[in-house]
């Protein structure tokens, strides 16, 4: 049990503005979890089990002295999560092989010298379906529209207003269940970022601000389920999701992408707009 989160939700739910040293401690942990994120994606594969990509994230995590955040949160068995095909997040690592045509995503958090990186991705397995590369590539085009309005003085919920306009018209529907989240020396804390309009959460932007944007965009209907594992959340109705996550730093003239790819990161098989990546360096 995280009790520092749990202190901090019964008595300080303020959003938290991160001082120079703190800043500098987030952007180490999230350097280490977008290294590990993309060790993680170059052994994904057809044959290969999610058991062998948390082994993989657990130990790289280690050897870099910091800690693999899901592990025993809340009891979470292991130290990644992995969510195939109709499960949206929260996917406990198994024996099951991937295969052909499958989605997965991963979902990387690192605890760092006392502070959390948050990062994840989803990958496509061989050939996959022309419905599913749609899918993706529009969750991940909505996690852009959210961080592209991102500077001081805009209110938190207009993120959520850019991704479902973005998402609804594209025919898919953005899950309203789960949330973005600030992040730093607690793994999860205000503020909460909903990825659909109309959410109720109150605040603006401020220098200093760190939180994760993380749309999770289903196929089919928004509504979820939670397996008998009581983790795994999935699809009400069986049909494909799909998440993108970054971490996200409010500076004074705007924003930084802490968790972002870097030359040295595989690609997605993804149409990745060249402007994201010149708008990346003014940031």
């Amino acid at each position: 049990i995280p009790h520092s989160e749990v202190l901090y939700e019964k008595y300080k739910k303020d959003i938290h503005i991160n001082n120079p040293e703190d800043i500098e401690g987030i952007k180490n942990a999230c350097k280490l979890a977008r290294k590990i994120l993309d060790e993680a994606h170059k052994i994904v594969g057809i044959g290969v089990t999610t058991e062998e990509i948390d082994r993989n994230v657990h130990e790289l995590t280690l050897e870099n002295e910091a800690y693999p955040s899901p592990l025993n949160y809340y009891s979470f068995p292991k130290s990644v999560c992995t969510s195939i095909n109709e499960v949206v997040c929260h996917g406990i690592p198994d024996l099951r092989p991937l295969q052909e045509g499958d989605v997965v995503n991963v979902d990387v958090t690192v605890f760092l010298r006392g502070y959390h990186g948050d990062v994840s991705e989803t990958y496509m397995v061989g050939t996959v379906a022309e419905s599913s590369r749609y899918l993706l590539q529009t969750t991940y085009d909505s996690l852009w529209k959210g961080i592209e309005i991102c500077k001081p003085g805009v209110p938190f919920h207009k993120i959520g207003v850019a991704i479902e306009n973005f998402v609804s018209a594209k025919n898919l529907n953005v899950v309203r269940d789960y949330a973005g989240h600030g992040v730093g020396k607690l793994f999860h804390s205000e503020p909460v970022i909903p990825h659909y309009a109309g959410g109720q959460v109150h605040g603006v932007m401020k220098p200093g601000n760190v939180f994760t944007i993380e749309p999770m965009i289903n196929q089919g209907i928004s509504d979820v389920k939670i397996w008998p594992d009581k983790w795994t959340v999935a699809t009400a109705d069986g049909q494909r999701s799909a998440q993108f996550e970054h971490t996200i730093l409010i500076t004074e003239d705007g924003h930084e992408v802490l968790t972002k790819r870097d030359s040295t990161s595989l690609p997605l098989g993804l149409k990745e707009a060249q402007f994201l990546f010149k708008a990346q360096s003014q940031w």
